[in-house]
């Protein structure tokens, strides 16, 4: 059974936390702002140091333990189960095409792409006035 921590309980998990063990927070997703995205992700915190004066654990990032817990909590010391990590790869929301189908451009498709070819951010390849740049 995975361990928790409430963000009431944000001393005793800065009394508790080891160093480079990774503890993990839970991200609640706005369906409205991210539709195809999970309704919550996971993230990973590892302590790599101590504080100078207080002795709390502290992420590379400058985040202590007791912060972490306050602002994201509650804290893990497990990675939930049957839920994505927040810097893993995103859910596939189209397939891919099959190896039977093909796809044809068109003439007006081939000169709209090589217009924007034409007017790229490249500067040797820009044209200003008819004349190269």
């Amino acid at each position: 059974m995975p361990k928790t921590w409430s963000p009431s309980q944000a001393k005793k998990f800065a009394k508790e936390a080891r160093l480079n063990k990774p503890y993990y927070v839970v991200y609640d997703i706005a369906q409205n702002r991210a539709p195809y995205e999970d309704a919550q992700l996971y993230s990973e915190f590892t302590f790599t140091r101590r504080a100078p004066f207080t002795g709390n654990p502290m992420t590379d990032g400058g985040t202590s333990a007791e912060g972490l817990c306050l602002r994201y909590g509650p804290v893990y010391d497990k990675p939930p189960a049957g839920m994505r990590n927040v810097a893993g790869p995103g859910p596939q929301v189209g397939a891919p095409l099959g190896e039977d189908h093909s796809a044809y451009l068109d003439e007006a498709e081939l000169r709209g792409m090589e217009k924007l070819a034409a007017q790229g951010t490249d500067p040797r390849a820009r044209r200003i006035r008819g004349r190269r740049v």
